[in-house]
């Protein structure tokens, strides 16, 4: 029994390490510090495409503008209103992401970056899947422009409208109306102003002074033309009798 307890020592002491370090220690600390590696390098790799994103969705939300005043220059509000939504869409999906990616910052920033690797690794999972939404959700310039085509209009429109379901919330419901009400008001002709001043005491018309004539002397006067003419003409056949 002894020897082969003797064996057992032996053989574990010379048993090869795969070339690993034999402080479990250090290596749980490398394992850690190269995922943080990569976690950082994510976060970068993330915060790059973002910006690429924004230049692109930023070309995207003006032509969504463009495309609401063209429609309703058309009096088209239907389709006005629906790039309106888009582009709001797109918008809070940016704002989004930019929460996430201040937040994975704030974390990277910390000294203790390893104890937060997990919340690290969540906040780049929900970034990953946001930039997956917005990547999913423009499909270019070309998707935009596809809501300017008569034959396309009705599929487009539907498409559109199943898609922004339960991704805009009253608020931005209300935001877009808004927008859409400007950008009515902007394309509306501009009317003459209503003048609101008054105008000065001295260029009213003065009031008439003179006393109004009495309407019954006409009266009286040609009822006494009337009676002197009768009496004429008793006195001539008088003179010719």
């Amino acid at each position: 029994m002894g020897n082969t307890g003797s064996s057992q020592k032996v053989s574990a002491q010379d048993r090869p390490s795969d070339g690993l370090p034999q402080d479990s220690s250090l290596c749980m600390g490398a394992d850690l510090s190269l995922g943080c590696s990569r976690a950082i390098l994510d976060l970068k790799i993330q915060r790059d495409k973002l910006k690429q994103y924004r230049k692109r969705i930023t070309v995207l939300t003006d032509r969504e503008t463009a495309i609401a005043k063209e429609c309703l220059a058309q009096n088209d509000r239907r389709r006005a209103l629906l790039a309106l939504r888009r582009k709001k869409y797109q918008e809070s999906l940016l704002d989004k992401t930019d929460g996430q990616l201040a937040q994975l910052e704030q974390l990277a920033s910390q000294v203790e970056f390893a104890l937060v690797q997990k919340d690290v690794m969540y906040g780049l999972q929900q970034g990953t899947e946001v930039l997956q939404a917005i990547n999913k959700e423009m499909g270019g310039i070309e998707a935009v422009e596809r809501l300017m085509g008569e034959s396309e209009d009705a599929r487009a429109y539907q498409e559109v409208s199943q898609m922004l379901e339960g991704h805009l919330s009253n608020q931005d419901e209300d935001d877009v109306e808004e927008e859409l009400e400007a950008l009515r008001r902007e394309a509306a002709p501009a009317m003459p102003a209503v003048p609101v001043d008054k105008l000065p005491m001295d260029q009213l018309p003065a009031a008439p002074q003179d006393k109004l004539l009495d309407r019954t002397e006409p009266a009286q006067e040609d009822s006494a033309t009337e009676q002197t003419k009768a009496k004429a003409k008793t006195r001539t056949a008088a003179l010719a009798a």
